[in-house]
């Protein structure tokens, strides 16, 4: 199967989910409701501040962590989001970089870009973007970054190496990585690896920890630090009921320094 063919299918998948015509792929939200949204964030790690500072439509309930709450995000700095979807990380960074500081977000579904310029519309921020492209050839300038954070995404990402390196051309020395992702703990089995469905679903595309952890290292990141959700399989498991997929991918968080 071609890259292409995956990246097409995970693009129209997420452009279901921005024009609500389809659940999001790495959620356990089967209903829609607002307090199923609020309870799968609390899984994941937000507070309930975080929920309350943002317009309750902005959570879509994406994601397998929080890469904010440990960010450690500072006034003034200036933020990259790999796969912003909707925005929502976006607006939670730019509460604590505030008014000095910058988000940029980046996504590949041009309908979760108008959808995340819409909300942004409506949140009034002017030091808030975002910009259509792919992670892997990031349209943003050599080391500008203070933080980069993401959320469930570069698991979807086709060549992850490109991404990381992306990432280290882009942020200052200095810099630092803080995402939330799901990584392969044990040997993915053949249906999986082969469905599509699992790809959009954050499955099937995630790589083996021992690599991930490689490829930062060759890049040239250091600190690198690792660290399992302990409700991980609580949340994986909602993902897709009656895989066990929980038994083979675990969610993580993933910090580094430039």
């Amino acid at each position: 199967m071609s890259k292409e063919i995956k990246r097409n299918f995970i693009r129209k998948q997420y452009s279901k989910v921005a024009k609500k015509e389809k659940i999001a792929c790495c959620s356990g939200c089967c209903c829609g409701g607002n307090d199923d949204v609020n309870n799968i964030s609390f899984q994941l790690g937000y507070t309930e501040e975080d929920l309350k500072s943002v317009r309750p439509q902005l959570n879509m309930g994406l994601g397998c962590g929080n890469p904010i709450a440990i960010a450690n995000l500072k006034e003034g700095e200036i933020v990259l989001d790999l796969g912003s979807g909707g925005g929502f990380d976006c607006f939670l960074a730019r509460r604590k970089v505030g008014e000095k500081g910058y988000v940029i977000g980046i996504d590949m579904t041009s309908e979760m870009i108008t959808l995340a310029r819409k909300n942004n519309e409506k949140m009034g921020y002017k030091n808030v973007e975002f910009r259509l492209g792919e992670i892997e050839r990031l349209s943003v300038a050599d080391g500008i970054i203070d933080v980069i954070i993401s959320n469930c995404v570069i698991n979807l990402a086709l060549n992850k190496q490109k991404v990381f390196k992306e990432a280290y051309r882009v942020l200052k020395k200095g810099g630092r990585l803080s995402i939330a992702d799901v990584l392969v703990t044990a040997k993915l089995p053949e249906d999986i690896l082969n469905d599509l469905e699992m790809l959009a679903a954050c499955i099937s595309g995630a790589e083996h920890i021992d690599k991930i952890k490689s490829m930062l290292e060759e890049i040239g990141f250091t600190d690198i630090n690792m660290t399992p959700k302990e409700n991980s399989r609580e949340i994986i498991s909602a993902w897709v009921p009656g895989r066990n997929i929980e038994d083979y991918v675990t969610s993580y968080i993933i910090e580094a320094i430039k």
